[in-house]
């Protein structure tokens, strides 16, 4: 079993910056897959991005050159550096973890309980 704990939301003004970390513990896999995923009122849940333990990257296009996903795995740590936000990133945010084709089908085994974000004009 993984455990995700996520953390760094709050409320920022639009254009403002935030970093949300995600703590994992437990029985962490060596080659996996960590993700960021964010869900608004009303709407689906979606990947934001996502990184390989060999550090392949990717990110939905409505927050390429805004967002930067990193890890640290001698911490078991995920973040997710958030620039320039705007009204349309206001969602909570989760960290997923799960073995590495998840990278490509979502299909995560482990997720956080989630971190609000919210962006105020």
């Amino acid at each position: 079993q993984v455990q995700l704990r996520e953390s760094g939301g709050g409320l920022v003004q639009a254009g403002g910056s935030l970093r949300l970390s995600c703590a994992a513990s437990g029985s962490i896999p060596k080659f996996n897959a960590m993700g960021w995923y964010r869900q608004a009122p009303g709407k689906q849940r979606e990947m934001v991005a996502a990184i390989t333990s060999a550090r392949s990257t990717k990110y939905v296009d409505s927050v390429k050159g805004r967002f930067t996903i990193s890890r640290d795995d001698a911490k078991n740590t995920l973040y997710l550096q958030m620039n320039s936000l705007n009204s349309e990133d206001t969602a909570v945010y989760y960290c997923a973890m799960g073995p590495l084709p998840a990278y490509y089908s979502g299909s995560y085994s482990y997720w956080g309980q989630g971190t609000q974000v919210t962006v105020s004009f």
